[in-house]
C-alpha cells in the first residue's frame, strides 16, 4: 500500500496523498470501488487515468476507518454520499492526493514539475504576476500559480472565471515549502482573502487551501 504522506494541519485539516506505484489489478484490490463506478472506469482508454481514479478510491480506504461512498455534484465538486465532511481531490500520473475538513470548504491541486508550465504564463497570469516571474525558478513557480489558482477556484466553485483577472496571488519566491496570499474577485467585484499552502516534493507540487 502506497500511502505516502497523511497529515492533520493546524486547522484540523487532513491531507493524503498516494503514490501511485501498483498495477491496475492492485488498485481494484485495494479501491474497493463499487461495482457502477467500476464500470464506469473501465470505459476509460487511457489505463494511467484508470489507475489515477483507483487510487482515489484506495487513499480514501486509507484514510477512513468506514468505507464511504464517493459522488460528484453536476458542477464536478466531489463530495461523500455517506459522511458529510468536505473533500477536494487532485490528481497526476504518480501520485494522487486529497484535503478533508469537517466544517470549511477545501480546495487541493497537485502537478508534476516535468510538465512545461509555459501555456499558464499567457492564460493564467496577471502582467503584474508575470512581471514577478523568476527566470531561475520559472517552471516551478508557474506551477505554484497554477496549482494555488486551481485550489481556490475548487472553494469557490463557481463557473467561468477568468484566472488571470479574478484569482491575484501575492509575489512569492518558491522554496520547498511555503504560504500564499491570494485574492479572489467576483463578478460584482467583491473580494476574498486566502491563505494558502504549499509544497514540493518528487518533482511535483501540491498546493491546498482552507476556506
Amino acid at each position: 500500500m502506497a500511502l505516502y504522506l497523511k497529515k492533520k494541519l493546524p486547522n484540523d485539516a487532513i491531507i493524503g496523498v498516494w503514490q501511485i506505484t501498483e498495477t491496475e489489478e492492485e488498485l481494484k484490490n485495494l479501491s474497493s470501488t463499487p461495482t457502477d463506478e467500476m464500470e464506469e472506469i473501465s470505459f476509460i482508454a487511457s489505463e494511467s487515468m484508470r489507475r489515477q481514479r483507483l487510487a482515489v478510491r484506495a487513499l480514501l480506504n486509507a484514510l477512513f476507518d468506514e468505507k464511504v461512498y464517493l459522488s460528484h455534484h453536476d458542477n464536478g465538486k466531489p463530495y461523500l454520499e455517506n459522511n458529510p465532511v468536505n473533500i477536494s481531490i487532485t490528481h497526476t500520473e504518480k501520485y494522487v492526493a486529497v484535503i478533508l475538513h469537517d466544517e470549511e470548504d477545501v480546495g487541493i491541486d497537485i502537478e508534476s514539475l516535468d510538465r512545461d508550465f509555459s501555456a499558464v504564463e499567457k492564460k493564467a497570469l496577471s502582467e503584474e504576476e508575470v512581471e514577478d516571474l523568476d527566470d531561475d525558478k520559472r517552471n516551478e513557480q508557474l506551477a505554484i500559480y497554477w496549482c494555488a489558482k486551481e485550489a481556490i477556484f475548487k472553494v469557490v466553485s463557481v463557473y467561468n472565471v477568468n484566472f488571470a483577472e479574478q484569482i491575484e496571488v501575492e509575489r512569492f519566491r518558491p522554496r520547498g515549502e511555503g504560504e500564499l496570499e491570494a485574492t479572489f474577485i467576483d463578478k460584482d467585484g467583491d473580494e476574498e482573502e486566502f491563505d494558502l499552502q504549499y509544497m514540493t516534493f518528487e518533482r511535483h507540487v501540491l498546493v491546498w487551501v482552507v476556506r
